[in-house]
């Protein structure tokens, strides 16, 4: 059998790995969380409703994105692992399992998507118009999902192996595409019909179809450590067990974040809709300081685990550290941020002057006192990914129930039915320090039974 060179992820100095690894990835979340912002700010041009509408609709667009990152967390840590033990077989079975489990996804989402997604919309709400500019623009996400599935099954692999420039440039040609397109098609522009929140979802599909499309190409051309061959391909269910043994940890864990929001959504619509288009604006709004944690910690997974299964423990402890410096640089600039310019934030999504006096007087306060958890979300985002790359996602999800489900879902209730809305987003920071007490704990256990016992090899 030919000889294969060590790969990078082994032998290169890990701070300038960690950079080259995670920057393509970072840029392109960046890119990714602006185009969310600029889909915003163009459905927020329409009116409040439109706004209100695709906010409600973000739980389940999260949902799909928690299942295709989950997955791919699974399979990104068990391709890392197997490439580090060279068991090359297993590396591409976990590719090539990956993308069929992408495939199973979509057909889920396109099923119930396709069918419920007005009595959706009509738990949270009676409004005639925001259930109809709701119900067409979910039914579009979840129908033409499997864009968004099958880009980022392609990504992890390729991330997997160091290939990471890639996914820099498929992120960045679909969020073009997303941003080029969302006025035309929203508004009617260059003879296109003017198809309103209908446009933004097509929009979005589009982008993330072309991306995914960029995708297998690219594995196809320059990813030559996995050899994916789907003519003599059959289901390996040892390779799913393992894949989603982290995957659904993953992704259970970010969906957690789906309750939330539908929680969330649910105890703010009744002080206003308003309330509840701010809480949607905030989640854009710090996706573009939270999506280039998760771009350094998608580039920190592949590396941990790789070294994990080469016993490589230097390497392990050193990656771990710089990243949390990294992530908690990122996070603090964020939050200086969010104190400072809340009025301008908030204003970029005002459909009128009188819309953004009362957005203005909610969002405020909220941004500010929300940015507050930013520093602890740095290091417990950090150690989650930890916990996944070394095969035990259950830590990461133990972690999300603690924040999202038992801490903050149950303060922010007593906060707006004892308190004022103000003090609902004083749950936040809460939240994040019981849960980051949590991860440290936890952190210690792991460390003391998995990476400290390992021998280090050359």
């Amino acid at each position: 059998m030919e000889a294969r060179k060590e790969n990078k992820m082994g032998i290169q100095p890990v701070g300038k790995l960690l950079v080259s690894m995670s920057l393509p990835v970072m840029v392109s979340m960046l890119i990714q969380a602006l185009y969310n912002i600029v889909d915003s700010v163009f459905v927020s041009r329409i009116s409040e409703n439109a706004l209100t509408a695709v906010s409600l609709a973000f739980p389940i667009q999260n949902l799909i994105i928690a299942v295709a990152v989950g997955t791919g967390v699974g399979i990104n840590s068990l391709l890392s692992r197997r490439l580090g033990e060279r068991n090359f077989e297993d590396a591409n079975a976990a590719a090539e399992n990956g993308i069929m489990l992408a495939v199973l996804s979509w057909i889920v989402f396109a099923i119930v998507g396709g069918l419920f997604s007005d009595d959706f919309f009509r738990m949270f709400t009676s409004n005639p118009e925001i259930v109809e500019m709701g119900t067409q623009y979910l039914s579009v996400c979840c129908v033409f999902s499997f864009g968004c599935f099958l880009q980022l099954a392609t990504e992890r692999i390729m991330q997997a192996t160091g290939v990471t420039i890639f996914n820099m440039i498929t992120q960045g040609i679909g969020a073009i595409t997303n941003i080029i397109l969302d006025p035309i098609l929203i508004f009617g522009l260059l003879g296109m019909p003017k198809m309103g929140v209908k446009g933004a979802a097509v929009a979005t599909v589009a982008g993330q179809i072309l991306a995914m499309a960029l995708g297998l190409l690219f594995n196809h051309l320059f990813n030559h450590e996995v050899h994916m061959n789907f003519l003599k391909f059959r289901p390996n269910w040892r390779i799913v067990r393992e894949i989603y043994k982290v995957g659904v940890p993953s992704i259970v864990m970010q969906s957690i974040a789906t309750l939330m929001t539908g929680g969330m959504n649910k105890i703010l619509i009744v002080f206003s809709e308003t309330a509840v288009s701010v809480f949607g604006i905030y989640f854009k709004l710090q996706s573009f300081v939270f999506m280039p944690v998760f771009g350094l910690t998608n580039g920190l997974i592949p590396i941990v685990a790789y070294n994990f299964g080469a016993g490589k423990k230097e390497r392990i402890i050193k990656a771990i550290r710089l990243a949390c410096i990294y992530a908690l640089a990122i996070m603090l600039a964020g939050m200086i941020a969010f104190i400072a310019f809340p009025a301008q934030m908030i204003g970029m999504f005002a459909s009128s002057e009188e819309s953004l006096g009362a957005m203005v007087a909610i969002g405020v306060p909220a941004l500010r006192l929300i940015s507050l958890s930013f520093l602890g979300a740095a290091v417990g985002i950090v150690l989650s990914s930890v916990f996944q790359a070394v095969g035990n996602g259950m830590y990461s999800l133990i972690m999300s129930l603690t924040r999202q489900l038992a801490i903050l879902l149950p303060v922010v209730w007593v906060m707006a039915r004892f308190v004022s809305l103000d003090a609902v987003w004083l749950a936040f920071p809460i939240a994040e320090m019981v849960s980051l007490c949590l991860a440290l704990v936890m952190y210690r256990r792991i460390y003391h039974r998995q990476i400290s016992t390992l021998k280090t090899t050359p």
